[in-house]
This record gives C-alpha cells, structure tokens and sequence, in this order.
C-alpha cells in the first residue's frame, strides 16, 4: 500500500470518528422504555454498530493519540447506554432465542469491557443447541460463530463449524459474480468480516475465496459507486482491507474523500441530505461508521506493510 492512500485513509476516518463522537447523544437509547427488551434488534443495532467502530480503532492502536481517546469516550458511552451490559443480560434472558446480546457484547469485550452475569449466562446458552441452529441467514450465523470467538466462548459444545458455516453462505460457493444484487453484496461483505474477524486473521478467509474476490471485489466496488451508493462502496472496501493481500485503489479512496461532508458525515448514497442534525444522524450515522472502520483498517494495513519482516 502506497502512502497516499493511507494518508487520505486516516483523513477520512478520523473526520468520520469526530462526526460520531460529536453527535453520539442522537443515539441514545434513554427514550427506550427499559421493560420494552422485546422490541426489534434494530432499536440497538446502531448502538453496537457505534461500539464495533470504536472497538476497532482501540484494538488497532494505529490511529493517532486524539483519535484513540475519542474511540475510548465512544466507547463508555455505548457501554453506559447498555447498562454496563444489564440491559444485554435482561434482553438475553427474556429472549434467548435472541442472538444480539452475545453480537453486541462481543465488540465491549473487545474494548475491555465484561459483566459479570452476562458472561455466565452466555457460558450456558452458547452451548445449547438452539443457539446454533437459530434460523438466521448464513453471514448472520457467522456473526454468531465470531462473537462466540471473540468472547472467548469457542470451547466444547459452543465451537462453531466454521468450514460449514462459511460454505453456505452465497459467497462459499463462489458463484457466478456477475449475479450479485445490492442485498447479497452486503452479505458477502459480512460474511468476510466475520470469518477473518474485521481483517484480524485474513488467513480466515479460505484461499479460493480470497482469489474469488481479488477476480471481482475491483468490478463490484466499482458498479456501486458509479450508481452513489457511497455506504457500500465503503463496505466493499473494507473487505480488501481484510485480504490476506490487501490492494487500496487510491480511487476508491479519493471518492470516499470526495463525498465526505466537512464536518466528518458520510453519506448513504448520491441523494439529498436532510438539515437537521438529528435526521442526518439517523440517516448517515451507518455509513460514517464504515468509513470509521475503513481508515482504520487501511492505516492498519499500511503500517503492518512497512514492519521489517
């Protein structure tokens, strides 16, 4: 990777970060009733979305000191929003069919954050089996299968399959690329996330699946941003950040960069953006996350490419 992208790529992604960290309050969950656990996940996804960004960039460690501070203030404000995991314990409980405790807990932990009745509650419910036959789509059992990891929970009867897991998602039979529609893009950008742990263990990804998508990654990454769907544009490239050899395209960077507003948003695609600041972060708060992830995962890259071997 040449530095000029890594450059823009750490541009992008600390104005993305200080957007979050600025308007993080418009995703509080204090107007969620604390007895309505069994509402939709989506009522939590974007607060577990906020947490995996921040988690990313601490984990790294790449970004700069005033990067990883805003990351960790991020991060115990997601954690504090949670309950400190209660809220995740008594949804879990309730609800243990529900598999979006453990995904959402997984990005705490990897920030450093544990609960001490969520984790022996978890200890017991990834070894059922219902947990691992939930009828969820194939990337989403992997998202299960890598929480589990990342937890620590991998033993015995909650070791997920992974070799099964991966062949049945759409991108685990490597099928006629030109086929891909808008919704199985986003799968197959899950499905590498999960199974190389956000570009922690590119050797997850199995060999003819990582030459499956050198081939095609290029064209599709393409397609979407000449049609201005800015939010996967930025997911498929972070799927080469997580290539056992990753290959940056300065365009892509310079489109990303191009389409960032000044103060840090992202937006999700080529239309009108609202002026309120509350819609605007509904609206574009998913996408200045992926970039978040993206500019961290480049300068990740980046920097483990100059490492003397």
């Amino acid at each position: 990777m040449s530095h000029p992208p890594a450059d823009v790529a750490h541009a992008v992604g600390s104005r993305a970060l200080r957007w979050l960290h600025a308007n993080r309050h418009y995703g509080d969950l204090s107007e969620l009733p604390d007895a309505d656990l069994s509402a939709d996940r989506g009522a939590y996804k974007a607060l577990g979305e906020t947490a995996l960004a921040a988690s990313l960039v601490l984990r790294s460690g790449a970004a700069g000191t005033s990067e990883l501070t805003l990351a960790r203030e991020l991060l115990d404000h997601c954690w504090q929003q949670a309950g400190e995991g209660s809220l995740l314990y008594e949804r879990l409980l309730r609800y243990p069919l529900k598999t979006d405790p453990l995904e959402t807990y997984a990005h705490f932990i990897r920030g450093g954050f544990r609960n001490r009745e969520l984790d022996e509650l978890l200890a017991h419910t990834v070894t059922l089996r219902s947990t691992h036959a939930s009828e969820h789509v194939p990337n989403r059992r992997l998202g299960v299968a890598n929480a589990i990891r990342v937890s620590g929970l991998d033993r015995g009867a909650g070791t997920p399959q992974w070799t099964e897991l991966t062949r049945a998602t759409w991108l685990g039979s490597t099928p006629d690329p030109w086929h891909i529609d808008w919704l199985t893009a986003y799968a197959v950008t899950h499905t590498v996330y999960h199974l190389t742990d956000w570009g922690r263990l590119p050797t997850g990804l199995p060999a003819d699946l990582a030459g499956y998508l050198r081939d095609w990654l290029p064209v599709w990454t393409d397609i979407w941003s000449e049609a201005g769907h800015w939010d996967l544009m930025a997911e498929l490239m972070i799927v080469d950040m997580c290539l056992p050899d990753a290959h940056v395209d300065p365009e892509d960077w310079r489109r990303l960069a191009e389409v960032q507003h000044e103060d840090g948003m992202v937006p999700r695609d080529d239309q009108p953006v609202a002026d309120d600041p509350a819609q605007r972060f509904d609206d574009h708060q998913h996408p200045t996350i992926v970039a978040v992830i993206a500019g961290n995962l480049a300068l990740t890259r980046a920097l483990e490419s100059t490492r003397p071997s």
